[in-house]
């Protein structure tokens, strides 16, 4: 991964080719943000760049402003481009599968399909993702202690190339207590020429002994916009609003039933999807902007916007706020959304 084929993230990028070009490289670094947004790609760009035998500097006139970037084309940069160089080591949440099974089980015996996954989500595949590409949708990955121990021996030992060893731990607060304890060591006793980087979308659950001693990066938020939205959102969005103002008990349960059937990473971009929905209402309606967003509904496009009124965006906002929240920390979907729903209805009535 090269940082010109990650998209707005330039500025994040600039910043990383600096911190190597001037020999301040951290020993452990953490890139907090959404892997959406290209957190673990600008990671695997970040060490491809470290071990470039060729770097390319352009003096912020290289792609999209880039001031440098690797070469692409030297023996390191073609291994990592594939995700392949002796000395990139992956560590990721996982669960057992129908194939790989048992008490003994590690991230290294996921490392293809790991590797065919980033491939194939061009390295911003999200979490929920990652679960359903294993079929292992309704279990709990984690970082186990074994990993730990894989961190350990395998940055203990000489580098098979030359160049410097990289670990990148994925959705790093998915460590338990037992491996996050056991990473520490690594990180209070760095062996010389091994970066560490942690990639994660929240520290609430990491040790904060953990992330006092790594070099924060904080990754912007990418917004992809309304504009690709599905059908389906639309379709979902507009039915939930006109159960919710009727209160239709019956159609309702089958709309929260076919919410609970989708994936938690589907039903989190819904919240977002509506609650900026909600907020494109209420520029509407109160401050005479056009809306961004059309639903595919003449009738609705033109009646909704009122609907929405300084008496309950507040009300709404914090409603989605929690219900985003829930899910995200795997709260049952059905009882969030019917949660949520009577929360809208009740904030609609007072417009």
């Amino acid at each position: 991964m090269q940082f010109k084929d990650i998209k707005r993230q330039t500025v994040t990028a600039n910043h990383l080719t600096e911190i190597i070009d001037s020999g301040r490289v951290s020993h452990t670094q953490l890139f907090l943000g959404e892997t959406a947004s290209g957190s673990l790609a600008l990671a695997i760009a970040y060490a491809q760049y470290l071990n470039c035998e060729h770097r390319q500097h352009y003096d912020g006139n290289g792609p999209d402003g880039l001031r440098a970037d690797s070469c692409g084309e030297c023996p390191s940069c073609k291994k990592y481009q594939q995700l392949s160089h002796s000395d990139l080591h992956l560590y990721f949440p996982y669960a057992a599968t129908s194939q790989v099974k048992g008490q003994g089980i590690s991230a290294a015996d996921f490392q293809g399909e790991f590797r065919e996954f980033l491939n194939a989500k061009h390295q911003t595949g999200t979490l929920d993702e990652w679960y359903e590409f294993m079929q292992i949708e309704n279990k709990q990955g984690m970082i186990r202690e074994r990993d730990a121990d894989d961190i350990v021996r395998t940055l203990g030992l000489k580098s098979y190339e030359g160049g410097g060893k990289v670990a990148i731990i994925w959705m790093a607060e998915k460590m338990n207590l037992t491996t996050a304890n056991k990473i520490l060591k690594c990180l209070e006793e760095p062996t010389p020429n091994t970066l560490i980087v942690l990639v994660a979308e929240s520290t609430d659950k990491m040790l904060s002994t953990i992330i006092s001693r790594t070099q924060l990066v904080k990754i912007r938020t990418i917004s992809n916009g309304f504009q690709n939205v599905s059908d389906e959102f639309r379709s979902l969005y507009v039915t939930w609003m006109r159960q919710l103002f009727k209160l239709n008990m019956a159609s309702l349960s089958a709309w929260v039933d076919t919410m609970n059937s989708k994936s938690r990473e589907v039903q989190k971009q819904f919240l977002l999807f509506a609650q900026e929905s909600i907020r494109d209402s209420f520029l509407c309606n109160n401050a005479g902007l056009p809306s961004q967003i059309d639903f595919g509904d003449e009738k609705f496009n033109a009646s909704f916007p009122a609907m929405i009124t300084e008496r309950n965006i507040e009300l709404l906002n914090n409603a989605f706020n929690e219900a985003i929240f829930a899910i995200e920390r795997n709260a049952y979907g059905k009882i969030a959304f019917m949660e949520l729903s009577f929360r809208i209805s009740k904030a609609l009535k007072k417009r």
